[in-house]
């Protein structure tokens, strides 16, 4: 003959709780109609291993969809009240079937689980708030960066289309002025680039500090003080290879992080994007070298930015020997991020393949 479990209850607003107190449970079947619950099961109860069912008359309706989970130690069961409210007790009959027993490790009187409902409520509530402060930061943080990165683009793209066209209408000639018709444009372009450093420490935009920092201090170096400081150098040839290569990077880098704010991808712009630099990056480390070479008898010449020493010695250090110890750091500067850039394409593309297969 079935026997009967040991059963255990509690309540909220929405839902009722039955804990059956039966190990190893198989063969579970719960059921609902109207307002009775029927259960059978076999498993080890309070009289042993054996099959065991029971039967409730619920107060009140309650939805004839029920959940429940077997674990090693019981059976949990859960119902939905067909309408919302609390109950004075559990079954239709006012005296409690012997079996039934309230479960005190879920049980709440009705006044503290209206204050669990408000708890409820209110973290709910401050977890919208903060997804809605996250989302206005992040809203914010998209359109400072897309307006950053347009900025940059148009800058960049007015230098090489101008370096462009002055070079078809004048030919050789337009390379002895680069300077002084794109400089103004490239010294805003590049003084903007700064905050590309501190976009990378503070978090804004995922990539290396480092590279970032190369880069930026290694072009406004050449800018500020090989082209800037020395006018000899402005009538030079290579400043238009310098800065028609700095161009023609960054028309393609821009314009691809533009479309990455609003997670849109051109494939033809990307490829391009982790393309492009692998000629035009070390053609123009070695502009901006042809550069500090180019320049170092000028500031022998004007001892410009020399060192003074103190008179015992009775000499200064000439910038130059600042010039050469550049020199070799510029082109570790082009090893470590020419290592970081391929790293980046590598990722990129192996991700790209993943995603396809």
């Amino acid at each position: 003959m079935p026997l009967t479990p040991l059963v255990y209850w509690a309540q909220r607003h929405d839902d009722i709780y039955l804990r059956v107190d039966l190990t190893d449970a198989q063969n579970i079947d719960v059921q609902v109609h109207e307002k009775v619950l029927q259960f059978r099961a076999q498993g080890h109860g309070a009289k042993g291993q054996n099959e065991y069912e029971f039967s409730l008359e619920f107060l009140l309706p309650v939805k004839s969809e029920v959940s429940h989970r077997s674990t090693q130690r019981q059976v949990n069961i859960t119902l939905q009240k067909e309408q919302r409210g609390w109950w004075d007790r559990l079954t239709l009959q006012e005296r409690k079937p012997v079996f039934l027993t309230p479960d005190f490790d879920r049980w709440l009187d009705e006044s503290d689980a209206e204050m669990e409902i408000r708890e409820k409520e209110d973290k709910k509530n401050m977890l919208k708030a903060s997804r809605h402060k996250e989302e206005g930061f992040v809203s914010l943080t998209t359109g400072y960066l897309f307006v950053y990165n347009l900025v940059q683009f148009l800058g960049f793209s007015w230098i090489f289309v101008n370096m462009t066209v002055r070079l078809f209408i004048f030919g050789q000639d337009s390379l002895y002025d680069t300077f002084h018709t794109i400089s103004d444009v490239m010294f805003f372009c590049q003084t903007l680039a700064s905050v590309e450093v501190l976009n990378a420490a503070f978090g804004v935009v995922r990539t290396g500090v480092i590279p970032t920092l190369i880069q930026v201090v290694g072009r406004n170096f050449i800018l500020f003080i090989i082209f800037g400081s020395v006018e000899e150098m402005h009538n030079q040839p290579v400043v238009f290879f310098v800065f028609y290569l700095w161009s023609a990077i960054e028309i393609f880098r821009y314009p691809f992080y533009m479309l990455g704010c609003f997670d849109t991808e051109w494939k033809t712009l990307t490829w391009l994007r982790y393309t492009i630099w692998i000629p035009l990056y070390p053609l123009g480390v070695v502009a901006e070298a042809v550069a500090v070479v180019q320049s170092i008898p000028i500031f022998d010449e004007a001892k410009l930015f020399s060192i003074p020493l103190p008179k015992a010695v009775g000499t200064s250090v000439s910038f130059s020997c600042v010039l050469y110890v550049y020199l070799v750091l510029m082109f570790l500067g082009l090893f470590i991020n020419f290592r970081h850039l391929h790293k980046q394409r590598k990722r990129r593309f192996r991700t790209k393949k993943r995603k396809a297969n």
